[in-house]
């Protein structure tokens, strides 16, 4: 009985992290990322398409890293599970290094991503604000289709 109180314990907990670290679309992860699906109204000019080219492929390794960081904490959980007295102690030391990890690409991430928008000019600025507010307004719908509209 205790084992299966832990066990939900742990999945609950460690579910959420897996959900946070994986759980993010590809390129829906942030703001910025949105611009994916109007790239071509952007109208980059050389500069900017090599910065972008290199932002993608930073938010993809993020990505599978995270990923990969998910698959180490998993296996380390039930490595733990397999013994008749698991060391749940070890397994939120592991979570914790990658909550860690995560966080540091997410900033890293982040950050390029702001660095590309700072060489966007005044008519770039709109269309990604437009394609940001779009984007944060579907999020909402498929939030509220999820889990009810909120009560006022």
């Amino acid at each position: 009985m205790k084992q299966g109180f832990f066990v939900a314990l742990l999945a609950i907990a460690l579910g959420g992290i897996g959900t946070y670290a994986v759980g993010q679309p590809l390129l829906d992860g942030n703001p910025l990322a949105m611009l994916g699906n109007v790239k071509s109204d952007l109208k980059l000019n050389t500069s900017q398409q090599l910065q972008w080219d290199a932002v993608v492929a930073q938010t993809k390794a993020a990505h599978d890293a995270g990923r990969a960081n998910f698959e180490q904490l998993k296996t380390a959980l039930q490595a733990e599970l397999a013994k008749p007295e698991p060391d749940f102690a070890a397994v939120a030391t592991i979570a914790d290094g990658v909550r860690g990890q995560h966080a540091a690409l997410h900033k890293q991430t982040r950050d390029a991503w702001l660095a590309l928008y700072a060489t966007f000019t005044p008519e770039q600025k709109a269309v990604a604000r437009d394609a940001i507010k779009a984007g944060i307004e579907r999020m909402q719908a498929r939030r509220a289709m999820h889990h009810g509209a909120p009560s006022h």
